[in-house]
């Protein structure tokens, strides 16, 4: 099973963590399942960009991103060159580390 490691992130994970995951769950998916409570304003049904992250590692791992995906993360805050959404980045083998952005474009957060 891959593991997905996360950096540490103020609000979502201060100490960062790792988390596995089947082959063939979302980064998102996973991330939730571990309590890790990324937000995902769409419910992930790649209509946002509120789950944007950066992978750091293991990036051609991950499924590619299709040309809805790229699109809207033009509007991703802090996008790099790695950002995927991660509702939308599906993971094989590998393990990957990703970073949850500082902010995102989402104004207001249920909960």
């Amino acid at each position: 099973m891959p593991v997905i490691t996360v950096l540490p992130h103020p609000e979502y994970c201060p100490q960062g963590a790792s988390v596995e995951a089947g082959r063939g769950t979302s980064i998102c998916e996973a991330l939730l399942e571990h309590g890790i409570e990324i937000e995902h304003a769409c419910e992930m049904s790649c209509a946002c960009t509120t789950c944007h992250v950066v992978v750091r590692k293991g990036y051609d791992s991950l499924g590619e991103a299709d040309e809805s995906e790229e699109d809207l993360l033009d509007r991703a805050w802090g996008l790099e060159p790695t950002s995927r959404l991660s509702c939308q980045a599906i993971l094989d083998d590998q393990d990957v580390t990703i970073e949850i952005p500082k902010y995102s474009i989402n104004h207001a957060k249920e909960g």
